[in-house]
Formats: structure tokens, sequence, C-alpha cells
């Protein structure tokens, strides 16, 4: 099946996204996008879906019928690494940092530069330190000192460490997978800001959490998935905070937003 991309503008469009574990059905003709320079909350309840749509977008499963464009292109993301390639950039629950590494080691985890001297190739520890303060700072992240051991920060220090990475390699695209759970209010704050920070240089951000007050603080729109269907997507002027949560909840679109697509629809014809 040949298929169009749907939202010419957008720099992700995931069209009819079907995605099967043997016989079980998790996704069901998902339609999903995100424009560019845009934050999109991605929410539902446990289940619901939205980590495999997401691992779809960046490799880690293969769709079972659909199509993805990115920047305007259809492509095919077999891997993580043809997301990364792409300019897709995760920031998972888990940070994927080491503990027993400095924050410039981590910063250049798997891209270090090198330098050569002879036959022999040496990592560039002076460039990576002076780089990553630098990068760090660009989205409002100051650290104290780029050789201090990750294991010795705090959990919203070490999360500020991964978004700022995943900012200066994703050049595209950030999604921040649940990267307030577990932080102090000062700390999640500070989260909110880079990823404020992140769309204000540029990129397009995905934010999926269970905390509604968190994204809806950032967030342009939100899509909502429930049981591997889109119940629907909402800009931020045309819903409140507890239509959310009421939607993730019930998996019902209140009566006053069906109605306001209805006629949306009506004047488009």
């Amino acid at each position: 099946m040949e298929y169009k991309q749907k939202n010419s503008d957008a720099l992700v469009d995931m069209i009819d996204i079907h995605k099967y574990f043997g016989s079980v059905q998790v996704l069901r003709g998902v339609n999903f996008h995100v424009d560019r320079q845009e934050i999109v909350g991605l929410l539902g309840d446990n289940g619901a879906g939205k980590s495999t749509l997401i691992k779809v977008l960046t490799g880690f499963h293969t769709l079972t019928r659909g199509q993805i464009f990115f920047d305007g292109d259809a492509v095919d993301i077999h891997s993580p690494h043809d997301a990364r390639e792409l300019g897709i950039e995760t920031v998972h629950q888990d940070l994927a940092l080491v503990p027993l590494m400095s924050i410039a080691r981590n910063f250049w985890l798997g891209q270090e530069p090198t330098y050569k001297v002879g036959p022999f190739h040496f990592m560039d520890k002076k460039l990576m330190a002076a780089e990553s303060i630098h990068a760090l700072a660009d989205v409002g992240i100051h650290i104290r000192d780029p050789e201090e051991t990750v294991g010795t920060m705090s959990g919203g220090e070490r999360q500020s460490i991964a978004i700022g990475r995943a900012v200066y390699f994703g050049k595209k695209l950030l999604i921040l997978d649940e990267p307030t759970s577990a932080l102090s209010v000062g700390e999640t704050q500070k989260v909110l800001d880079y990823t404020i920070a992140a769309k204000e240089k540029g990129m397009s951000v995905i934010f999926i959490t269970h905390n509604i007050r968190h994204v809806y603080e950032v967030a342009d729109r939100f899509t909502i998935i429930e049981r591997g269907h889109k119940l629907g997507d909402f800009y931020k002027s045309e819903v409140t905070e507890n239509e959310v949560a009421d939607m993730i909840v019930t998996g019902q679109i209140p009566e006053r937003l069906r109605l306001y697509e209805e006629e949306a629809a009506g004047e488009a014809l």
C-alpha cells in the first residue's frame, strides 16, 4: 500500500501505524504527527500503546503496517542507529548514563572525538571537557566540573546531562520518556525549563509522562492514546488540564470537545 504524507509541514508524520506481537495487536491504525518546533505531550494509561508507538519511531520495534515520514521524506527506521542518523535523540527513564564515568565522558559516550599520533588514536579529553561545558550551558545547564563523576550527582542533575546531550546530538527531534519521575519540585522545574530551551533552539519535542500537570505546563498539543487507538489531538488552548486527565482515565472525549470538532469539520466542508 502506498501512503502519502498527511501533514506536509510536519517534522514527523506517522500514518496508519499497526504493530502486532504475534497475535496481539498493540497499535491499530494510529496517526501521529509532530510539527516543527512543537512540544507534543504523548499521553495514555499504562498499556495504551504510547511506548510501543515511540519504539516504532526510534527503531526498537519494526512496524507491522503503515508509513513514517520524517522531515518530508518517507523513511524506514530499523534500528536506534537509523533514528539517530535522522536526528532523533531519546532520553529514557534509565538515562543510559554510566555512574562511574565523568560528565564529559557520559556526554560524548559512543561519539568521542579523537586525535591521531602516528598510527594511534586517542580521545581528545580536552575538547570533550570544553565542548560539554559549552553545549550544556547553551541550554541553561551549568556544571561545576566536567570531570565530576555522574554517580555523585542528584537525579535532576543526571537528567539535565542526558537532556543536554540529546539536544546537542539530536538536531531535530528530542523524545523525553517520563523525564520528571522521582524528581524534586525544583529539579522538575529545571527539566521543564530545559524542554522549553530545546524548542527555542529549533527542536521538536515528544514528552511522555503520567504527570499531567508537568506536561500541561510545557506542551503545545496533546495526543492521547487509548488501547492502541488514538483518542484525539488537542491544542492546549482547546482543553483544560482536568479534561486531559479525564480523557486518559475514561477514554472518552468530553461532549464540549466533540461538539467543537464537529463544528470545525462542518466549517471545513
